[in-house]
């Protein structure tokens, strides 16, 4: 059983604050070890669940040459390799290979989420609101439909009480949740601790890949448009002249396609 880590920082358990997350700040250090040590709860399940290769991908922007590389090496489990460094969204190596299922670790809300720790959809200063089609989506949903392209389910997602609210709205009540906090505001939250948090992880892993039936790929419906929402006009010109892009308003553009992926690829420029 082949099994792809798709992972981010701000829904870790004890995480609330830009310095944690930011390559270099002070608090930096610490956020990344809880970070590594949720990729490694992860691990544990899904090695216990019968997986046979587990590759899991940094997909955190801590900025600098920390972009996509916050993982700690030494402290990963051994039982898996990971990517550090691609592009995000954009490593499908493994799900070209066939992927039997996916593990969103760390995930955090769309942009705008009241109870969302940390929340933002890409980058807050370019975008406020992101659908393809009806579904308003935030990072997990355009992660989902990556996975969901080349057939492959996501079984897991871990984050904050409203990411895991997110994602059932998207992917349906059949994906397993676990929620190792609850926003209070965007910067603070009840927290469940770390240790406690790591073996729900561990044991939501387990869960999931033993019911790997309970979810389908995340396949928004042909043909595709994906509408975003800008967060001013000085960002307008960064998707005028697209081949298939529309700017419908001036704070709106709509990127059309055929498929999801044709419809990305065209309005995200990595």
């Amino acid at each position: 059983m082949r099994i792809l880590i798709m992972a981010d920082m701000e829904g870790v358990s004890g995480i609330i604050k830009w310095d944690q997350v930011t390559g270099g700040a002070p608090m930096y250090e610490e956020g990344r070890r809880l970070y590594t040590e949720e990729i490694n709860a992860a691990v544990r399940g899904a090695r216990a669940a019968g997986a046979t290769e587990i590759v899991a991908v940094d997909c955190h922007g801590a900025g600098g040459d920390w972009t996509f590389n916050s993982f700690v090496p030494e402290l990963l489990h051994p039982d898996c390799e990971w990517v550090a460094g691609q592009a995000w969204s954009r490593y499908t190596e493994l799900l070209e290979q066939g992927c039997d299922a996916a593990l969103f670790v760390g995930m955090h809300a769309r942009n705008n989420t009241p109870d969302g720790v940390l929340c933002h959809t890409i980058s807050t200063v370019k975008w406020h609101n992101l659908w393809f089609n009806d579904d308003l989506v935030g990072e997990s949903g355009i992660n989902a439909a990556l996975c969901g392209h080349y057939g492959c389910p996501v079984a897991l997602v871990t984050g904050d009480v409203a990411v895991c609210r997110e994602v059932r709205e998207i992917l349906g009540e059949g994906v397993t949740t676990v929620a190792v906090k609850r926003g209070l505001t965007r910067f603070s939250a009840r927290q469940i601790p770390p240790v406690r948090a790591r073996q729900m992880i561990e044991d939501g892993a387990y869960r999931a890949l033993k019911n790997l039936s309970a979810v389908k790929p995340y396949v928004p419906a042909r043909p595709t448009s994906i509408t975003v929402e800008i967060s001013n006009v000085d960002k307008v010109v960064d998707f005028m002249g697209r081949p298939g892009v529309e700017i419908v308003s001036p704070l709106k553009v709509v990127s059309r396609a055929e498929t999801w992926m044709q419809a990305w690829d065209q309005i995200w420029h990595w």
